[in-house]
């Protein structure tokens, strides 16, 4: 891979970094000052949406012939790497936080709750809301379980790591043909360029099912859950790679 284009990948990840910090001031803000405002907050959660589908759009294209690298990125923490599902997070994380938020908001505020006041958080979720998210949930588990089977067979199965309609040797048979170890030739770089491409598609499978579970769940949720469920989000996420930051320094990895 060209210095050139590795430079073009870690530019796009920093400038998401950047762009989800941003959006985060702003939701932090929303919640604070206009928590009433179910315009100005659904106008807000369709900003990050944007943004996020964005930065997919982005990565697409860059990741086209070079899709491995965006499977285990130099560019990410390794801390961040270790919980990475096919190049990001999981789908299914940000509907296991509503979960998580829901029982903790209700927990917090139980005397509230008891009281009769309601903050129409999280923490309200309708029983409707729940059995919508409870479908959701089923749903993109197995979605994300056919790409983990899809991934797991391309791994495991190095004679068929070169897609037979792609390349009509096995790159086992290749392999041990070969004089020297590590010696390349016509049929090892098709054998190599189809293995990129067949990750590329498990790439763009996998962002397409985070896009598409993160749409509906904000569909779900009511313009003040949806905007409280992208600030925990966005905190997680960037909590997870300054931790990474940080433990990465501490090992001496720039």
């Amino acid at each position: 891979m060209a210095t050139s284009d590795h430079g073009r990948f870690k530019c796009c990840f920093h400038d998401w970094i950047a762009k989800q910090y941003q959006d985060l001031d702003e939701l932090v803000d929303a919640l604070a000052s206009f928590p009433l405002d179910d315009e100005r907050l659904q106008l807000l959660t369709k900003k990050s949406v944007e943004h996020f589908q964005g930065y997919l759009d982005d990565r697409a294209l860059l990741s086209e012939n070079n899709a491995p690298s965006f499977l285990s990125p130099s560019w990410c923490t390794t801390f961040e790497n270790s919980f990475l599902w096919l190049g990001g997070c999981r789908p299914s994380l940000s509907i296991r936080l509503v979960y998580a938020l829901c029982g903790s908001e209700m927990e917090a505020h139980l005397h509230e709750y008891l009281l009769g006041e309601r903050t129409g958080n999280l923490g309200e979720i309708s029983a409707h809301q729940l059995n919508l998210i409870n479908n959701l949930h089923s749903k993109t588990i197995r979605e994300e379980d056919k790409l983990s089977a899809q991934m797991a067979s391309l791994q495991a199965h190095s004679n068929k790591i070169c897609l037979e309609d792609v390349v009509d040797e096995p790159l086992s048979s290749i392999v041990k043909k070969s004089v020297n170890v590590g010696e390349s030739s016509q049929d090892v770089d098709r054998a190599l360029d189809a293995h990129a491409l067949a990750l590329g598609h498990m790439l763009s499978d996998a962002d397409k099912l985070r896009l598409s579970t993160m749409k509906e769940l904000m569909d779900i949720l009511t313009p003040l859950q949806a905007v409280d469920l992208l600030v925990a989000t966005k905190k997680l996420h960037l909590s997870i790679h300054a931790w990474g930051k940080r433990r990465d320094e501490g090992i001496g990895k720039v």
